[in-house]
C-alpha cells in the first residue's frame, strides 16, 4: 500500500467559526485544536469565518500561537484582516502540503457546502466529503439511508412548518407518545432540541426546532443508555472503544457538551465483550452507509431488555474539546489528542490522493 504520509511539515489550515448557530462552539473547539497541534509537524494557520460569512485571518489567534499554546484565550475569535478563500487555501508560493481541518459545526460548514468549496480548491481536508457530510447532517435523510441499510433506529416522524399542525401533532401522540424529542433536521450540539411531555409542549418544541431549520424530526423517547463510538479512517475505518453518556438532565444538552456540565462520561462503557464488539461493528456499518470518511462519532441508544442498540445519529465533525467524547474515546483507545490530529491530516491526504487518481484516470 502506498505511503500517504506527507513528507516534512504540513501547512494545517484550521477553519473555524461559520454562519450557523454553532459558531461559538466552533471557536471553542478551534482553540483546543490550535493548542494541541504539534508545531514540529504543522505550520498552523487559523482562518475564521465570521457570522456573516466573511473569511478572515485570525490575527489574535496567530499572535497568541507565536507566544505559545498557553497564551491562547478560552475561545478564539473569527476576526481579523479579510482573506479570499481560494488564495488562502492554495497560496502560489507555499512549498508545504496544505491540509484543511474544518471545525465548522452545523449548517454551512458540516453539511457539504464548505466541503464542495474545498473540492473545487483541490486541497486535502479532514472528514467526510460532500455527500457524506450532507446526508449525515440532515437527520431526516440520514434516517432514511440508514433504515435502507437495515440499521435499527428509534421510531420517528418528520415534518415541516407547513405540515406541523394539529394532524401531525395527533400522529405524534398516537404513533410515538409522550415524552418525545424534537430536533431541527440540520443542526448539531443539541441546539434547538427540546423534550415535549404533552401536546402544548410539542407546539413550542416544534416552533423552536423550525426556527433553526425548515425540517424537524420528532423521535420517541427511548428508555435506554446513551452509547457513543468514535470512528477513524477511510476505506478501512477503525472503531474506538465505546463510551457511555449519563446526562445530568433530561438529555445530553449543550451545557453538558461544551460547558463542563453535570453529565458523566464512562469510558469505556460498562458493556460485556459481545455488546462492545456489536456496537463497534454497527458504528462502522453506519459510517460506511452514510459515505463517511476521516472521522465521525456514531451515537446509539441501548435498550438492554428491549431492542438492543438503536442508531441515534452520526456527527461528521464531532465536538473536539478536551471534554468532548470523540477525542476522549480515542485517548482511551491509545491515540492521544495531538497524535489524533496528525492521523486525521494523514487520512485527509490519503483520501485526496485516492480521489485524484480516479479523476485523472482516462477512459478515452
Amino acid at each position: 500500500m502506498a505511503d500517504h504520509t506527507p513528507t516534512g511539515r504540513v501547512r494545517l489550515l484550521v477553519l473555524f467559526g461559520g454562519q450557523s448557530a454553532e459558531h461559538d462552539v466552533s471557536c471553542v473547539t478551534a482553540r483546543h485544536v490550535l493548542a494541541a497541534a504539534d508545531p514540529e509537524r504543522f505550520d498552523i494557520v487559523p482562518i475564521g469565518i465570521t457570522r456573516d460569512g466573511r473569511w478572515v485571518q485570525a490575527a489574535d489567534a496567530m499572535a497568541a500561537l507565536h507566544q505559545g499554546a498557553d497564551a491562547l484565550p478560552s475561545a478564539v475569535e473569527a476576526a481579523g484582516p479579510p482573506v479570499e478563500p481560494f488564495p488562502v487555501l492554495r497560496p502560489a508560493d507555499e512549498p508545504l502540503t496544505t491540509v484543511v481541518l474544518p471545525l465548522l459545526h452545523g449548517p454551512l460548514g458540516e453539511d457539504g457546502t464548505v466541503q464542495g468549496l474545498l473540492d473545487l480548491a483541490d486541497v486535502p481536508y479532514v472528514g467526510a466529503g460532500v455527500l457524506g457530510s450532507a446526508v449525515a447532517m440532515d437527520k431526516a435523510m440520514a434516517k432514511e439511508v440508514t433504515a435502507a441499510a437495515g440499521i435499527p433506529q428509534c421510531r420517528h416522524l418528520v415534518t415541516t412548518a407547513g405540515t406541523a399542525g394539529a394532524t401531525f401533532r395527533r400522529d405524534v401522540a398516537e404513533q410515538l407518545g409522550f415524552p418525545a424529542f424534537v430536533k431541527p433536521a440540520n443542526m448539531g450540539s443539541s441546539v434547538g432540541v427540546s423534550r415535549a411531555t404533552d401536546e402544548d409542549e410539542l407546539v413550542s418544541a416544534l416552533e423552536l426546532a423550525l426556527s433553526y431549520d425548515e425540517i424537524a424530526v420528532v423521535e420517541e423517547a427511548v428508555d435506554g443508555r446513551e452509547i457513543e463510538v468514535a470512528v477513524l479512517g477511510n476505506a478501512d475505518p477503525q472503531a474506538s472503544v465505546a463510551g457511555e453518556v449519563q446526562p445530568g438532565g433530561d438529555f445530553y444538552d449543550y451545557e453538558d457538551k461544551y460547558h463542563d456540565g453535570t453529565a458523566e462520561l464512562l469510558i469505556p462503557a460498562p458493556l460485556d465483550d459481545d455488546r462492545m464488539a456489536e456496537v463497534r461493528a454497527m458504528a462502522i456499518t453506519s459510517f460506511h452507509a452514510l459515505r463517511c470518511s476521516g472521522m465521525a462519532r456514531v451515537d446509539f441508544f441501548y435498550e438492554e431488555d428491549g431492542r438492543g442498540f438503536l442508531l441515534n445519529e452520526i456527527n461528521t465533525i464531532p465536538g473536539f474539546t478536551p471534554i468532548s467524547m470523540y477525542p476522549k474515546l480515542w485517548e482511551a483507545s491509545g491515540l492521544g489528542y495531538s497524535d489524533l490530529i496528525a492521523e486525521l491530516a494523514r487520512l485527509a491526504v490519503e483520501r485526496h490522493q485516492q480521489r485524484q487518481k480516479h479523476r485523472r484516470t482516462s477512459r478515452g
